[in-house]
């Protein structure tokens, strides 16, 4: 965990310049490209097969989920079907609740126990080289960037391909800082060493962050709070120059299908919806054996309410060509994406609002880092 509190790699001795290839060619920070395939693609919102709404149908399952539990009930089926052996995902560290870990779930009862967001660094990729010795295939639930770097990976290793039945997306709009976490717990009132456990949302949707002491004290704060006032003001800047905050190389992606009016998403308490969008023709005959399986139930939907439950990741890439202008003016180097719809994107922007994020992306680059990161 880096001092800004975040994880960043440790090299511990000098890369070969194909070891430097690989990471430059395989990192998600460093490079995205849609190959040409068979699903169509949108500009906004990526390759999609279906868009739905929906919940699980099992009331334990859409109570403990982030939103509506779809992606629970998608892995639960996975491993009661046999379809896979385990789920890789990311679930709060068994010694450190404010910390995440790995975690390989094998049963209903494993997955609700790593169910709901985390909203704190993760690297659900850091043993990858472990879980593809392991015996049996999986699925993999993870950030876009987590998904897209997988998928890279597989590019130029076949076991990632072989062994990895499904990628499992859900939307993210940053990943903020330790600090966050450390921020939201200061403003319940408990110590970090009094803590016994911490979540960030679940039980309920949205859900509210919950410290418990270990002498059982309760101290909660809605998300409206703990998002929107705390954790998404330290979020890091790489994030705010991603096209991908949407799952778009993942099999099928999730998110809150958040209602609201004008635009604007409401955060009252009530019964969670999920949107699940099938990004892959495997993905959708997933979703349709859990259908068939009567494990969830869904509404048909289309992108214009996509954009309405989901504003911030049509504003973000919307406005990302602009703000990567911003970037490469102060830095001279940027990372790759490719076919990733951005042109189309910023069209749909007035000039204003382009001029006012390709200012405050310049505003806010270091020049130093980003050389170090993205030249080659």
């Amino acid at each position: 965990m880096s001092k800004e509190g975040f994880l960043r790699p440790q090299i511990h001795k000098k890369l070969t310049v194909e070891e430097n290839a690989l990471v430059a060619g395989t990192c998600p920070g460093n490079y995205l490209e849609h190959e040409p395939g068979n699903v169509p693609y949108d500009s906004l919102w990526g390759p999609v097969v279906t868009v739905r709404t929906g919940f699980a149908l099992d009331e334990e399952v859409r109570y403990q989920g982030s939103s509506g539990g779809a992606i629970s009930a998608l892995l639960i089926h996975l491993l009661e079907s046999g379809a896979v052996d385990y789920v890789a995902h990311v679930a709060a560290s068994e010694t450190d609740p404010l910390r995440n870990e790995v975690r390989l779930s094998r049963s209903r009862a494993d997955v609700l126990k790593g169910a709901g967001s985390r909203y704190a660094p993760s690297a659900p990729l850091e043993n990858l080289t472990a879980l593809l010795d392991l015996p049996g295939k999986f699925a993999f639930v993870g950030k876009p960037c987590d998904v897209a770097g997988l998928r890279n990976l597989a590019r130029v290793d076949k076991r990632v391909s072989e062994k990895t039945a499904f990628c499992i997306a859900f939307f993210c709009a940053g990943v903020p800082s330790q600090h966050g976490t450390l921020e939201v717990l200061k403003k319940l009132g408990v110590e970090r060493e009094q803590l016994a456990k911490f979540s960030y949302r679940g039980e309920g949707w949205p859900g509210k962050a919950k410290a418990v002491t270990h002498d059982g004290r309760v101290s909660e704060m809605d998300y409206a709070t703990s998002w929107g006032t705390i954790l998404n003001r330290h979020l890091q800047f790489r994030c705010k120059i991603c096209p991908d905050g949407t799952g778009e190389f993942a099999d099928i992606a999730c998110a809150d299908a958040w209602y609201g009016k004008d635009g604007y998403p409401e955060f009252d308490e009530q019964a969670g919806r999920s949107l699940i969008l099938a990004r892959t023709r495997r993905g959708e005959e997933l979703i349709a054996d859990v259908l068939q399986s009567q494990a969830i139930a869904v509404e048909a939907c289309d992108l214009a309410q996509v954009a309405l439950m989901q504003p911030y990741q049509k504003e973000r890439k919307s406005a990302l060509l602009a703000r990567l202008a911003g970037v490469w003016l102060k830095a001279g180097a940027l990372p790759r994406f490719r076919n990733m719809g951005l042109a189309a994107c910023s069209r749909r922007m007035g000039l204003v609002t382009n001029l006012r994020n390709f200012a405050g992306s310049y505003r806010r680059t270091q020049k130093r880092v980003i050389n170090t990161r993205f030249r080659n």
